[in-house]
């Protein structure tokens, strides 16, 4: 058993019965936490000298389309409806198993760098079990902990309007996916990314939540449509009446739905999760954040779309909170301030429970999976550190994070990601190459100088 002692200048737990602490001392045994306190004298294999540093738990990012990393930014002055046009709809659909593999692979490692120690990666392209199989050999190679959301993609490419319903999740490829690739409670976990009443017609719905349930793995569905315009308007009611929504159904975005509705999402004991950078960039209504914390719930946050926002998770948290606080203000419903704390919570404990992981993850204590961050407390953004918990969340940046910690291995160190440069590089070059072949068999350019315009024209 290798035992690593961390030696923190300041440690934020997230545990309320440890708090945050000064001068303290992390104890790893293996892939777990084994002890918190003041000078520990425990033996250790390793002991890692932080004491400039923020110790916390590492953050999660509860949704992600990985395999999109390798068209970063090309959608930034896209809408909604130009996503599901240029990408979704037609881009995705091209994808091949080495196409994924490359994508996940490099979008599972920024957020490891940027010290995202968990990725719910929303995998929703996927047309193969060797398509899905790699996603996930992807997960495995990056050293990221995953819960691996197997979406079943488009088989062809389709306009916006024309999104089949009929969309059956197909439970033999989950089944041999479950056995070639998950046959025991590792690192990566499956999960299903399914076709929900807003997308899908009552008989795919009812499949699909049962098919997730059968199986014993979480749902997570796209709750991206007015319940008026879903294809199915009363479907997620429906699905609480027969018991079949619970801690173990997440629903992303829900930004079209009203407070009683979200209400009674929640009170079935589903997880909302909500993507603020990207839902307002797509969309010209508030996220669902302020209605979750209304009902007394805690959201969970994720990024979504690289092409359109940057794959940042501390970005996203501080303009999640900067949106609660301008939401709270300007209706004054919910006292005068969202709390720092709040929002770090939305990164840990409930991404963790959106994940029903919270015995294991979201926090540092005795008995949870070692995985944290070190935070150099002496970058010039952050000195002086006067309270930890406000830097972190008000002040840092992914630049800050010194080392990335998971399942007890070193990931990141002293600043740098620890996978080799030169597989690296190769892979990097192998990802360029399958960039540009989609864009070019999809007929549209990676500079889309033609697709702004008629964006800007459009929204004229």
């Amino acid at each position: 058993m290798k035992r690593t002692l961390i030696r923190c200048g300041w440690l934020i737990s997230m545990d309320k019965s440890i708090g945050d602490l000064k001068d303290v001392d992390l104890l790893i045994a293996d892939d777990g936490i084994e002890a918190i306190g003041p000078r520990l004298s425990a033996p250790a294999d390793e002991t890692i000298d932080a004491t400039g540093m923020i110790a916390m738990p590492g953050l999660i990012n509860m949704h992600l389309h990985t395999f999109q990393a390798g068209f970063r930014g090309i959608g930034s002055e896209w809408l909604g409806h130009d996503y599901f046009r240029i990408f979704y709809g037609d881009i995705a659909t091209r994808f091949q198993p080495e196409d994924n593999y490359l994508g996940t692979l490099f979008g599972a490692l920024n957020q490891l760098n940027n010290g995202v120690t968990t990725l719910a990666d929303y995998s929703h392209n996927i047309r193969t079990l060797e398509q899905a199989e790699r996603s996930v050999d992807a997960l495995v190679d990056s050293g990221i902990r995953a819960t691996f959301i197997h979406g079943d993609g488009l088989r062809e490419p389709a306009a916006p309007s024309a999104l089949p319903s009929r969309r059956l999740h197909p439970r033999d490829r989950v089944v041999a996916l479950q056995k070639s690739r998950f046959d025991h409670d590792g690192r990566v976990r499956l999960a299903l990314a399914i076709a929900g009443p807003h997308w899908a017609d009552w008989e795919a719905s009812l499949h699909n939540v049962r098919l997730a349930r059968d199986l014993g793995l979480l749902a997570s569905s796209h709750v991206t449509k007015s319940s008026a315009r879903a294809v199915v308007p009363d479907g997620y009611d429906r699905l609480a009446a027969m018991k079949l929504l619970g801690p173990d159904h997440n629903l992303v975005h829900c930004n079209h739905l009203a407070p009683d509705e979200i209400g009674r999402l929640l009170d079935a004991g589903c997880s909302v999760t909500c993507t603020n950078m990207n839902e307002l960039h797509d969309y010209p209504i508030p996220t669902a954040m302020m209605k979750v914390l209304a009902h007394g719930a805690v959201p969970s946050i994720g990024i979504d779309v690289e092409a359109m926002v940057a794959g940042d998770l501390w970005r996203e948290m501080q303009a999640a909170l900067l949106f609660a606080r301008i939401e709270n203000h300007r209706s004054g419903t919910l006292g005068p301030m969202v709390n720092s704390r709040e929002a770090l919570r939305w990164v840990t404990e409930g991404a963790a429970r959106a994940l029903m992981m919270e015995r294991e993850i979201g926090a540092l204590s005795p008995g949870k999976k070692a995985d944290l961050i070190l935070v150099r407390a002496t970058d010039l953004n952050l000195f002086p550190v006067h309270d930890p918990l406000l830097s972190v969340v008000e002040q840092a940046n992914a630049g800050n994070v010194d080392t990335v910690i998971v399942d007890g291995v070193v990931r990141k160190r002293d600043g740098r990601l620890l996978f080799d440069d030169v597989k690296r590089q190769a892979l990097g070059e192998r990802l360029v190459e399958s960039v540009h072949r989609l864009a070019a068999e999809a007929g549209h350019p990676l500079s889309l100088g033609a697709d702004r315009g008629a964006t800007a024209a459009a929204s004229r």
